[in-house]
C-alpha cells in the first residue's frame, strides 16, 4: 500500500479545514437560513451553537482522525472499536449525499458568473433563476462543477487540496471584507445591519423550537461536522499539531466568513428594497441578482461576488469528495486518479434528481440537515464522550504542554451539554421533518 499522504504544513491543514467549513454553507445557505428564521435571532442561536456545540464536536472528530491515521470508516477499527464503524459509514454516506446536490448549486454559481458577464439576468432575475435552476443546462453545469472538483482532488492532499485552499481561503476573506465595506456605504445599508445584527429577543424566545434545530443544523453543515470531513482531514495531521488551537481558529475563521457574508448580503438587499425573508434555496441568487441589476457598477460587483461564491463552493466540495476517495484509496488497489473520477461520476448521477426538480433538491437538503448531520454528530459525541474518552483526551494533549483541567472539562461538556443539545436537535429536527 502506498504511504499515506500528509499535510505539508499546519497552515495548510487549517486553511483546508476552513475551506471545507466556509463554502456554500456560509455564503449561500447561511444568509437564506438567517432570513427565513428571524434575522439576528437566528444569528444569536447559530453563534452559540457554533462555539458551544460545534467546536467541542469538531475536537471529537479531530481526536478520532489523528489517532487512527485512517479514513472515516477504518478509523474506528484503527483505534480498537470496529463495532463503531457504522459512524464512519454514516459520515461517508452523508458526505456523498450532500455533495450530490451541493454540486448542483455549484453549477448554478458557474451559470451566474457567466450570466453576470453577459448581463443575462439583469432584465428579470427571478425568471433567470427559474431558467437555470433545473433542466438540461443545470445538468451540464452540475457536470462541469463536479469535473473541477475531481480535478483538484485527483492531484492529492498536498498538491491538490492544500495548494488550492491556500489560495482560495485568503481570497474569500479579503474579497468579502472589501464587499462588506463597500456595501456599508449604500443607502439603506443601516437597515440591513439592523436586521442582521440586532435581535428581537421576544421573537427569539417565542420561536426557539423552530429556530434551534435549523441553527444547530446550520452550524453542523457550515463546520462540516457529521460528514466525515474533519475525521479524514485530521488523519493527515502530525502529532505536534495543537488540535484545540487549530479547531478554535477554524471555527473563528468560519464564523467570520458567515458574518461577512451577512454583512454583504443584507445591506445590498435593503439598499434595493428587496425583502430578505424570501425563503428557499434560490433566494440569495434571486435577491443578489436583483440588487446587482439595479446598482451602478453591478456587473463588476456581481462578477466578483459570484466568483467568490464559486471559489467557496469548490473549497467545500473537494473536502466532501476527499472523504470517499480516502476510503477507496486506503482499502482497494486503485490509484487516486481513477478512484476520484469514478466516485465523482457516481456522485454526479446521484445529483441528477436534484438538478431536475427543486422539490427534490429541497428534500435532499432537508434529509441532510434535519436527519443525517444531527444523527452523525450525536453518534460521534456519544462515542467520544462515553467510549473513547481516555483516548480522546490523550490525543488532545498531543502537541500541547498539557491540558490540565481543560481536558476533563471538555470531556464532560461533550458528555452532557453537547450530547443533550445534539439529541434535542435531532428530536426537534425529526419532528420538523415529519
Amino acid at each position: 500500500m502506498a504511504q499515506r499522504e500528509t499535510w505539508a504544513s499546519r497552515v495548510g491543514f487549517i486553511l483546508a479545514a476552513v475551506g471545507s467549513a466556509v463554502g456554500l454553507g456560509n455564503i449561500w445557505r447561511f444568509p437564506y437560513m438567517t432570513a427565513e428564521y428571524g434575522g439576528a435571532a437566528f444569528l444569536v442561536v447559530y453563534l452559540i451553537a457554533a462555539f458551544g456545540i460545534g467546536l467541542p464536536a469538531m475536537l471529537a472528530e479531530f481526536a478520532i482522525g489523528r489517532k487512527a491515521k485512517k479514513n472515516v470508516i477504518n478509523a474506528f477499527e484503527g483505534i480498537g472499536y470496529p463495532a463503531w464503524q457504522i459512524i464512519g459509514l454514516l459520515g461517508l454516506v452523508t458526505g456523498f449525499w450532500i455533495l450530490s446536490y451541493y454540486s448542483v448549486v455549484g453549477g448554478w454559481v458557474i451559470q451566474y458568473v457567466i450570466g453576470t458577464v453577459q448581463g443575462a439576468y439583469f432584465g428579470n432575475p427571478e425568471a433567470y433563476f427559474g431558467s437555470i435552476s433545473t433542466g438540461t443546462s443545470t445538468i451540464v453545469f452540475h457536470a462541469v462543477f463536479m469535473a473541477l472538483t475531481v480535478g483538484i482532488v485527483a492531484l492529492g492532499v498536498e498538491d491538490g487540496i492544500e495548494a488550492a485552499t491556500k489560495l482560495m481561503v485568503p481570497s474569500i476573506l479579503v474579497i468579502l471584507a472589501g464587499l462588506a465595506v463597500w456595501g456599508s456605504t449604500l443607502p439603506g445599508a443601516m437597515e440591513g445591519f439592523e436586521y442582521f445584527l440586532n435581535p428581537n429577543f421576544d421573537a427569539l424566545m417565542s420561536n426557539l423550537d423552530t429556530i434551534i434545530p435549523f441553527a444547530v443544523g446550520q452550524a453542523f453543515f457550515s463546520l462540516s461536522l457529521g460528514m466525515g470531513v474533519m475525521i479524514t482531514y485530521a488523519s493527515y495531521l502530525g502529532k505536534d499539531d495543537n488540535l484545540g488551537m487549530d479547531g478554535s481558529l477554524i471555527v473563528i475563521l468560519n464564523t467570520s466568513v458567515g458574518v461577512l457574508a451577512g454583512l454583504v448580503v443584507f445591506p445590498l438587499l435593503y439598499a434595493q428594497g428587496v425583502d430578505p425573508g424570501s425563503a428557499g434555496a434560490g433566494a440569495v441568487f434571486i435577491s443578489m441578482a436583483t440588487a446587482f441589476a439595479e446598482l451602478p457598477g453591478g456587473t463588476v460587483i456581481g462578477l466578483i461576488f459570484f466568483l467568490v461564491v464559486l471559489v467557496a463552493a469548490l473549497s467545500s466540495a473537494i473536502s466532501l469528495l476527499e472523504v470517499v476517495v480516502s476510503y477507496a484509496v486506503d482499502n482497494y488497489a486503485i490509484g487516486r486518479l481513477p478512484a476520484t473520477a469514478a466516485l465523482g461520476l457516481v456522485i454526479f448521477l446521484l445529483g441528477l434528481p436534484s438538478a431536475m426538480s427543486l422539490d427534490t433538491f429541497g428534500l435532499y437538503d432537508t434529509v441532510a440537515n434535519s436527519l443525517l448531520l444531527p444523527l452523525g454528530v450525536t453518534l460521534i459525541v456519544t462515542f467520544v464522550g462515553w467510549v473513547f474518552a481516555g483516548g480522546a483526551i490523550e490525543e488532545l494533549r498531543q502537541g500541547t504542554d498539557g491540558l490540565g483541567s481543560l481536558g476533563p472539562a471538555w470531556l464532560w461538556h461533550v458528555r452532557t451539554v453537547v450530547l443533550v443539545a445534539v439529541v434535542g436537535t435531532l428530536a426537534l429536527s425529526f419532528m420538523e421533518f415529519l
